[in-house]
């Protein structure tokens, strides 16, 4: 009896391909970790037909259930009693709960009008609003008798806690809705050991969702809408401003300079009308953020402090005296951010295809808190949404999120102090230095996938794909590039095809082996 003639497996492959990239066919971490659940997705499986556990729902999901484990982390913290040091003991120390008395917000003092603040405008808001909600609480608890009472400090901190979650939450769905054919992409940020140890740590997670919530309205093609919405991350916190540079240099190079003005005249009128009103009416206390960054020394973490320790203060400005601005090194520094801008402009200039907004904007970003003086623990959850985008490979943000984690607990043991049973502050500078490595090894990567866009898992996991969270940059052709060599039109959509062509290649090897594992296991 004549075999069954099998259809081409090319053939057979690409007709049941899924209308998205599945992790795990994509990714052998997530191929690997499948193997506890049955294995990877089947190659006769179909996407799309289930009513409820989306990709979404199910992100969201996994988001939930991280926030309520760091929630669980954070318990001992959540009263005010900090006898024997819980804070650093149950490594639950969080900004929100020392500050709440420190401003008198426990009174109903009003963030820069009545008390000074040393963040943006916006954060003070966001500050404000939780401890209203907060003594609504109190008050309905008191007046009803129904509501279980808990100390004021308390209930203001879970107010702030939820809010925080419910920004996380956002943050997931934006990076979703940034991911294009790579939806599952987003269950990077809910499953993300950095939002477990640091979500409730400061009020970040506020500027991070005006951030994705902006960087997805460019990508909607809606530039006056993301320039609102990054002006008033620059008012929470300043570092979206770098995603405005990001896009600016994409824009020159596709020559879409227009585009760009309109995003950043809305960010600056955003930006302006929260922080014009508090200027005039308290200008000492709304200044105070841009006087302590001036005149505060280089933070504990910073590569700053790394060398002034090696050199026993002896470099840049020498022993401060308290209150001392560290002149030198505010102009070191200053420098050191110029070269990190050019070095961006000439990447973003002469790379063979222009970079994707998130690779841009994941550099600039990670280069500035590298080379900045001051890195707070929690200012690491900025780069988790643009990493995720930039790079969305589970073993390299492992591997990063691993360095920021475990550098939480030699930080809090140093805090705690050697006579109650902590760390020598050696150990918190190997903490730092292996985090440092590992985030200039995962911008290297970046670079690297810049520089040879063929091996950008983005661009190589779906035909077609440019950059779907670039706007109008998308499939955009090049007006200015090193050396003046623009591409018509015509000449961007050729450089498109090659790389498209490259991916095909390797794609058709890879269903090649798919077919082959799959004809193994029927056999």
């Amino acid at each position: 009896m004549a075999s069954p003639v099998r259809a081409s497996p090319i053939r057979s492959v690409a007709s049941s391909r899924p209308d998205r990239v599945l992790p795990t066919w994509a990714d052998p971490v997530v191929a690997q970790a499948s193997e506890a659940v049955g294995g990877p997705w089947g190659r006769h499986a179909v996407t799309g037909r289930a009513l409820f556990w989306t990709p979404l729902r199910v992100c969201l999901l996994f988001t939930t259930l991280v926030l309520a484990l760091a929630w669980i982390k954070q318990a001992p913290c959540a009263s005010g009693n900090w006898s024997g040091h819980v804070q650093y003991t149950h490594f639950c120390y969080s900004d929100t709960v020392p500050l709440y008395g420190l401003h008198h917000l426990d009174t109903g003092a009003v963030p820069y009008l009545d008390s000074p603040v040393e963040y943006p405008v916006l954060t003070g808001g966001f500050m404000a609003l939780a401890a209203a909600v907060g003594r609504a609480y109190g008050s309905a608890a008191e007046g009803f008798g129904v509501l279980p009472g808990v100390p004021p400090v308390q209930s203001y901190y879970v107010v702030t806690c939820l809010l925080l979650s419910l920004c996380a939450l956002v943050v997931t769905r934006a990076v979703l809705g940034l991911s294009g054919r790579r939806p599952w992409d987003a269950a990077m940020v809910g499953l993300s050991p950095l939002l477990f140890v640091h979500a409730f740590t400061n009020w970040d997670l506020f500027a991070v969702v005006l951030a994705c919530l902006g960087l997805w309205a460019w990508a909607r093609r809606r530039p006056v809408l993301a320039g609102v919405l990054l002006g008033l991350g620059v008012a929470a916190k300043l570092y979206p401003f770098l995603i405005l540079g990001a896009l600016f240099l994409l824009c020159l190079r596709a020559g879409r300079l227009g585009t760009w003005c309109r995003t950043a005249v809305a960010a600056a009128a955003a930006w302006a009308v929260v922080n014009l009103p508090v200027a005039v009416l308290a200008p000492e206390n709304w200044s105070r953020f841009f006087r302590l960054n001036s005149s505060r020394p280089a933070d504990p973490d910073s590569i700053w402090n790394l060398l002034l320790q090696a050199s026993d203060n002896r470099i840049f400005d020498g022993p401060l005296a308290p209150g001392q601005t560290p002149s030198v090194l505010n102009a070191v520094v200053a420098g050191s951010l110029v070269l990190l801008a050019a070095g961006m402009a000439w990447l973003t200039l002469a790379a063979p295809v222009r970079p994707r907004v998130a690779q841009l904007a994941f550099l600039l970003v990670a280069g500035f808190l590298l080379l900045n003086k001051v890195w707070s623990p929690q200012y690491s959850l900025w780069l988790l949404p643009l990493a995720v985008l930039a790079r969305p490979r589970w073993r390299s943000l492992l591997l990063w999120q691993a360095a920021e984690a475990v550098l939480w607990v030699p930080r809090l043991l140093w805090y705690l102090g050697t006579d109650n049973r902590g760390v020598e502050v050696e150990w918190f500078f190997l903490a730092v230095t292996l985090r440092d490595i590992a985030v200039v090894v995962l911008m290297g990567l970046v670079v690297r996938d810049v520089l040879r866009p063929d091996g950008d898992v983005v661009r190589a996991s779906w035909p077609g794909v440019d950059d779907p969270a670039g706007g109008v940059l998308d499939y955009a052709a090049d007006r200015v590039t090193v050396g003046g060599r623009a591409s018509a039109p015509e000449g961007g959509a050729k450089e498109l095809d090659l790389l498209r062509m490259r991916r095909g290649v390797a794609r058709r090897l890879e269903d090649h082996r798919a077919v082959g594992r799959a004809n193994d296991l029927d056999e």
